[in-house]
């Protein structure tokens, strides 16, 4: 998939944008709260109908106006266009329309133009809880997978009611809390057992990865622990619902997956250097990127790069840009403050590309040569 063109109105701090792109290499530069982020932002906003820093939509739009849209154009691998808008005013729904056609549910949208996002937050993985890990995981696999997203759906829903029931003043329902466990425990077992199979294939090609990146200087891990692995989750469910009560939560499923994140040894968290960290990172997002390319709705994905050269010595750069300059990648967005690393990236690209410099929220294209 190739975003040809983006329209943008009060999309944060981007007050009217119009910008056309290279179907290879386009590299934002600027200095940093100028805007280069929420270019970003507003192309992630169009493949997953949300912002990838705020999911409170009304935060993303400009102070002081009363409505957001943001509009992308794009061609698909045969070279179809493909229209897609998003229009938000404040305290009404949000719309998303594909070829002027309004979706009746925005998860029917995930998945139609996968794309993979790569910023500094993503530290978040290492130092946050289980839920941002698993939340890595639903990001891939439901971009391929409708019957993933369904069932994560379905589960969720039935997760927060079953949670109600147990911190009511009254005793739950045994029926009731059956029925929910039932729904649970069924699709519970279709994530885990997906969430399993691409954790599997997504190893070695994440380890692959990061080698190359760091020069076989380490080693890396990355292991799924699941109680879908200790035993059936109807019995876990059941037998757990007198200490759920209590603590008024549900305390076993797949809402408590993790992944282990490991160097050498050792928990990453506690041992990676912040150059290591970031490493493993941008591993987790390149392979993530394979993973989709190999497994999607037969189109490329789109790749952006936010500031993702901080904090590395100059060998990982090296090995980085070598890895995104190669033909293995589609239409990649790269920002940065330092022109000399986008320098390197086009200088071993005989590709097409653009550079824009944005300053204040304004956008300019440089003209080459």
């Amino acid at each position: 998939m190739i975003l040809n063109h983006i329209s943008i109105l009060n999309f944060k701090n981007l007050e009217q944008v119009e910008l056309d792109f290279s179907k290879n290499i386009n590299c934002i530069i600027g200095h940093n709260g100028m805007g280069k982020t929420n270019i970003l932002d507003a192309i992630y906003y169009l493949s997953f109908c949300k912002s990838f820093f705020n999911s409170i939509d009304s935060q993303n739009i400009k102070h002081d106006r009363e409505f957001v849209v943001v509009q992308g154009f794009y061609s698909t691998d045969s070279g179809d266009p493909e229209v897609i808008y998003c229009g938000l005013k404040r305290k009404l729904k949000k719309q998303f329309k594909r070829n002027k056609k309004e979706y009746e549910r925005l998860s029917d949208h995930i998945g139609f133009i996968p794309l993979i996002m790569v910023s500094p937050s993503d530290s978040i993985l290492i130092s946050g809880g289980s839920d941002e890990r698993r939340r890595f995981m639903d990001l891939v696999i439901s971009q391929y997978d409708k019957g993933y997203l369904e069932a994560l759906m379905k589960y969720n829903k039935a997760l927060t009611q079953r949670n109600m029931l147990l911190k009511a003043d009254n005793m739950p329902d045994g029926d009731v809390m059956d029925i929910l466990e039932d729904v649970m425990s069924q699709t519970g077992k279709v994530i885990f057992e997906k969430r399993e199979k691409f954790i599997s294939e997504f190893i070695p090609v994440f380890q692959e990865i990061y080698s190359t990146i760091s020069q076989n200087k380490e080693k890396v891990s990355l292991e799924y622990e699941s109680h879908a692995k200790l035993a059936d989750l109807s019995l876990l469910l059941k037998e757990s619902r007198e200490k759920d009560r209590i603590m008024g939560f549900s305390l076993k499923g797949i809402h408590k997956d993790d992944l282990i994140m490991g160097l050498g040894d050792f928990p990453i968290k506690r041992e990676g250097s912040q150059g290591q960290n970031k490493t493993y990172l941008i591993a987790l997002k390149l392979a993530q990127f394979d993973f989709l390319k190999r497994t999607g709705s037969n189109t490329v994905p789109i790749l952006l790069l936010d500031d993702i050269f901080d904090k590395l010595d100059a060998t990982r750069v090296e090995q980085i840009v070598r890895l995104v300059s190669g033909d293995k990648f589609g239409q990649i967005f790269i920002t940065d403050t330092n022109r000399d690393h986008l320098d390197k990236i086009l200088s071993n690209n005989d590709d097409e590309y653009k550079i824009f410099f944005v300053e204040d929220g304004n956008i300019n294209e440089i003209t080459r040569g």
